[in-house]
């Protein structure tokens, strides 16, 4: 079976940069800098941000726009504060939303996901991120945006996330095919976790598609066609359905969108990926390739 989809410019999934400079000036576009580094990274995205962005953009904080009654790393927040903090920051019912990061494609996806769990579908990933929007010489600024409260319906869409237990489950029966967007040496457990305290490997049964592999030097996207010879390279059937899972939700999210790109509608992302995994001592771990 193959899916054909369009590789940019669905205002769904994925846009260019030639795309949102046209639509830059719609009153009903809201534009999202997504940017997040992992621990160890000296770099502040916030503060990236405020010194320039493209503009109208709002700062989304991966961090603080999470569950933080929990003790994983930027899990989903309830639908309460979601609400709360897209109201407060001008997003809302009725609007087109661009997510974006600072390093090409690597923490927007994870972003548009969350937004596809809460029900809402206008929403897609710049192709490239801000660096192809500089190197293309296209405007940026330092200003923050004029924001007007805007009410959000959610519906949070359950089938999208999946917990420790489901995965478990999964990994035992072999009724999904599970995918790692780790790095391959993390992946087989030769490399440190980048959170202390986790073992190293994977979930048993998982495949591995590191995130990179979806992506152009640039950090755009992949064709379709491409994205679907990666993921079948990698012993990924796309006849069942999928999990996704990464370090800690993030980059899992990118293959969450090459899946969606490519047609294949049927996946669900474990939110607490291997920040949970390899720190929950009754579940096994695999090492090696898969």
């Amino acid at each position: 079976m193959r899916w054909e989809r369009k590789a940019v410019d669905d205002p769904k999934t994925l846009v260019s940069t030639d795309w949102l400079a046209a639509h830059l000036k719609d009153p009903d576009l809201r534009i999202l800098d997504a940017s997040y580094f992992l621990p160890g990274v000296d770099r502040d995205a916030k503060a990236e941000y405020d010194a320039a962005h493209i503009p109208g953009a709002r700062f989304f904080d991966i961090d603080e726009i999470s569950d933080q009654r929990s003790d994983l790393p930027h899990m989903a927040p309830p639908v309460e504060k979601f609400m709360s903090r897209m109201r407060a920051m001008g997003v809302g019912d009725g609007h087109q939303v661009v997510v974006y990061d600072s390093q090409g494609l690597f923490s927007a996806a994870r972003v548009w996901w969350l937004f596809r769990l809460m029900g809402q579908n206008d929403v897609a990933v710049l192709d490239g991120g801000l660096p192809k929007w500089q190197a293309e010489g296209r405007e940026i600024e330092d200003m923050p945006p004029m924001v007007r409260d805007r009410h959000m319906t959610v519906r949070r869409q359950n089938q999208l996330v999946k917990d420790v237990t489901q995965v478990s489950a999964a990994s035992k029966l072999g009724d999904y095919d599970i995918i790692d967007a780790r790095a391959a040496n993390r992946f087989r457990g030769e490399a440190a976790e980048p959170r202390p305290g986790l073992r190293s490997g994977h979930i048993p049964g998982s495949r591995n598609v590191p995130f990179t592999t979806l992506l152009n030097d640039d950090k755009t996207m992949k064709t379709p066609d491409e994205m679907r010879a990666v993921f079948e390279a990698a012993g990924v059937s796309l006849s069942k359905p999928v999990i996704t899972t990464c370090g800690s939700g993030v980059t899992a999210a990118v293959l969450s969108l090459a899946l969606e790109i490519i047609g294949k509608r049927d996946h669900s992302l474990y939110d607490g990926s291997w920040a949970e995994w390899g720190a929950f001592p009754t579940v096994p771990v695999a090492t090696g390739d898969a």
